[in-house]
Order: structure tokens, then C-alpha cells, then sequence
């Protein structure tokens, strides 16, 4: 038998704030990549005029280019699910790079493929994604079957 709430307005005027909040939330985090884009604009223009400026004086990020909990595994493992051959960190590094519109110079390359690295590595302590050898200079990641 099923049981039927008892306050059916009181379920469904929550399903209805909560639809609109997360809503607020996907258009927030899409304005917030937007304003981290136009500071890095605007810092590229003042070292134009001045090299020796220092843009951290005029604002200070909290945390460079800090994923949300959770963003970066949920990443790896879509990105590696969907790959039909094993990936490297940095074709990781670069698809995240791009899907979250950062600059893709050396600072941020660098900074991401720790944080990648550190994600893959978990993620192997953990038996979900293992180490394929590839030729070259890179090991390849794909998902433990």
C-alpha cells in the first residue's frame, strides 16, 4: 500500500524551490567562470602597459582556479568511461582546462596536473582506474574493468 505524504503542497513547494535554486546555482557558477575570465583578460591588459605590475595587489583569488568537491574526480572518471583508448594526465589536464574556460598557460598546466595526478592516484589506491604503459614519456589511465 502506499502511503501518501501529508502535506502534498508542502512536498511539492519544496521540490519547486529547491528546482529553482539549483537552477540559480548552474546560472551562478556559469557567471562566476565568466568574471574569473574577464580578470585574467584584464590582467593580461595591465602587464601589457606595465610587465612589473603585479596583478595580486589589485585582487586576490582565494584559491587559484579551485574546482568544487568532488568536480575533478567526477571529471576524471567521465573522461576515462568515455575514452575508447587509455588517457594521459595531460590530455586530462587540457580537457578540463578547456571545459572550465582557463587560460592554458604554463602556471595553470602546471597546477592542474598535480591536482589531476593526485586525483589518479587516489582513484589507483582505490582500484577504480589503472596504469596502461605507453611508448613515449607519458602513462596512459583508463578504468579498472
Amino acid at each position: 500500500m502506499e502511503q501518501k505524504p501529508e502535506r502534498p503542497n508542502t512536498v511539492a513547494g519544496l521540490i519547486e524551490k529547491r528546482t529553482e535554486l539549483a537552477g540559480m546555482l548552474k546560472h551562478l557558477r556559469a557567471e562566476e567562470r565568466k568574471v574569473i575570465c574577464d580578470l585574467d583578460h584584464i590582467d593580461a591588459a595591465i602587464r601589457l602597459f606595465d610587465p612589473n605590475a603585479d596583478p595580486t595587489r589589485i585582487i586576490r583569488y582565494p584559491t587559484k582556479h579551485r574546482a568544487k568537491k568532488g568536480e575533478v574526480v567526477r571529471l576524471v572518471v567521465r573522461l576515462l568511461k568515455a575514452a575508447d583508448h587509455p588517457l594521459t594526465a595531460l590530455d586530462i589536464v587540457h580537457e578540463q582546462i578547456k571545459l572550465r574556460g582557463l587560460k592554458a598557460d604554463d602556471a595553470t598546466v602546471v597546477l592542474m596536473r598535480k591536482r589531476i595526478g593526485a586525483c589518479l592516484t587516489k582513484l589507483k589506491a582505490d582500484g577504480y582506474v589503472r596504469v596502461v604503459p605507453l611508448p613515449g614519456l607519458y602513462q596512459g589511465w583508463e578504468i579498472a574493468r
